[in-house]
């Protein structure tokens, strides 16, 4: 009997707080072998301040891709984005791996995946322009757009689990801790 684990694809609009919430969880999942928290692949340059993440140039990420090399890729913002083939693997081990991702991303991950969850975290708006503005990375005329962008639908298939992230730090943390727990049963009854 094959273990399969679950892909879980952490989606949701600029300012939401995805990173906080994948932090607090990797902390409060320290001891638990079964989760697994992916760093992103960038075409970008690395940057303390910005996301964690390992940058690679445009160059070698499409050598790498051609080559097979990531679990996932896309597009999104003008750069390239992938998970490591690591991911992938960690999933037929049985293990739950979290990922922040691109919506763009969803459908091939549906596709790919066969226990594919997503959880999409949504957050007041005012507060998404006050955490862009404090992260001190666009101007304002940017974070205005990067606000006002038109969100892409999520796939039919993808049935989210939806998380509001505008209260405290510790609040939305404990609520994403539970609903990976949720995930984490669902997969270890079927």
């Amino acid at each position: 009997m094959q273990r399969t684990g679950a892909m879980v694809l952490v989606v949701g609009p600029s300012g939401v707080g995805k990173d906080t919430l994948i932090a607090g969880a990797q902390k409060a999942f320290r001891q638990d072998e079964r989760y697994v928290f992916v760093r992103r692949i960038v075409t970008r340059e690395a940057d303390v301040e910005a996301e964690d993440h390992d940058s690679m140039g445009r160059a070698d990420f499409e050598a790498a891709e051609a080559r097979g090399q990531f679990a996932l890729s896309w597009q999104a913002h003008g750069l390239r984005y992938a998970l490591p083939l690591s991911a992938a693997t960690d999933v037929v081990l049985g293990r739950v791996v979290v990922a922040n991702v691109s919506r763009h991303s969803v459908a091939p991950a549906l596709e790919k995946f066969p226990r594919c969850r997503v959880v999409q975290i949504n957050a007041e708006i005012g507060l998404r322009a006050e955490r862009l503005a404090a992260r001190g990375r666009e101007p304002r005329d940017q974070i205005a757009a990067r606000l006002a962008r038109d969100v892409v639908p999520l796939p039919d298939a993808a049935r989210p689990i939806m998380l509001d992230n505008s209260g405290s730090i510790a609040n939305g943390v404990a609520s994403f801790v539970l609903a990976l727990r949720t995930i984490a049963a669902q997969i270890e009854q079927k």
